[in-house]
């Protein structure tokens, strides 16, 4: 397979909602548990489900909202999108991901208009010190197993830390079988690994005496990103009643595009 999902069959139902049918392959699998889907490939084609969803023009996406609902099982799954908040300039798109009767992930998108506003433009976020193919290979991130973390490819600064850091990614793999990946499904659908890139409590399921997964994923975008390779500027953060913050800058190889949060719930690993 070099794909991460591959299509089933999909129903135009008569209220104009669409019901995508598709299989996940190895390399959706996810890390905590060998049964599950990773959310970074999950969320790439939520993101595809969404932004083929009844196009307007002029307009695209600026914010993915995805809360997820529990385990993700690597098993056959339906994603049901709907526009909740319709419009011509502003308009709010839903896509729920179920699998073995119940709901994993509840995905929402604003597709906001476009228009000319580069004399105005201005930003905070600075560019990247170092592009990818500037950086050493980085290992680290295969102390984790599963398919999905072994599809990708990733660089990292000299300065990297627990806790804090940059790291580039990317991967040859096209989110669904046989269907070209368009930049904006490609490198969405790495996002949510900036949770593992600079943990503070090291690499490596088997050495963990404590888990962090997130249970949502936001994403805003000041424009859309392009190419190949996955900036990630991430900060992690835990307080002391179990829950933290992964917090990343996102770059694209010209520069920041948006930035992504993650709330975690921390918690002893199971013995």
């Amino acid at each position: 397979m070099t794909a991460y999902y591959k299509f089933i069959k999909r129903e135009l139902q008569e209220d104009g909602v669409s019901v995508a049918h598709y299989q996940p392959t190895k390399h959706a699998q996810g890390a905590w548990n060998e049964h599950e889907q990773h959310m970074a490939p999950a969320t790439g084609l939520l993101t595809a489900e969404i932004n083929s969803f009844a196009p307007q023009p002029n307009t695209r996406i600026a914010r993915v909202s995805l809360d997820i609902l529990g385990l993700i099982p690597l098993d056959d799954f339906t994603i049901t999108t709907r526009c909740i908040r319709p419009g011509k300039t502003i308009e709010l798109v839903e896509a729920v991901m179920s699998s073995r009767g119940r709901d994993a992930i509840i995905a929402r998108a604003w597709r906001l208009i476009t228009q000319d506003t580069s004399e105005i433009a201005g930003l905070e976020d600075q560019p990247a010190e170092y592009k990818p193919e500037e950086l050493p290979v980085w290992e680290g991130m295969k102390g984790w197993p599963g398919g999905f973390i072994e599809s990708v490819r990733l660089v990292a600064t000299e300065d990297r830390r627990a806790g804090r850091g940059m790291v580039w990614i990317t991967n040859d793999l096209d989110m669904i079988e046989g269907e070209a990946t368009d930049d904006l499904v490609h490198l969405l659908g790495m996002v949510d690994t900036a949770n593992g890139v600079v943990p503070r409590l090291g690499l490596g399921l088997s050495k963990l005496e404590w888990m962090f997964p997130n249970t949502d994923l936001q994403i805003h975008m000041h424009r859309s990103p392009k190419g190949r390779w996955l900036g990630i500027e991430a900060v992690q953060q835990y307080g002391d009643d179990g829950i933290g913050l992964t917090s990343a800058v996102l770059h694209d190889v010209y520069g920041p595009f948006g930035r992504s949060e993650q709330i975690l719930t921390i918690r002893p690993m199971p013995r």
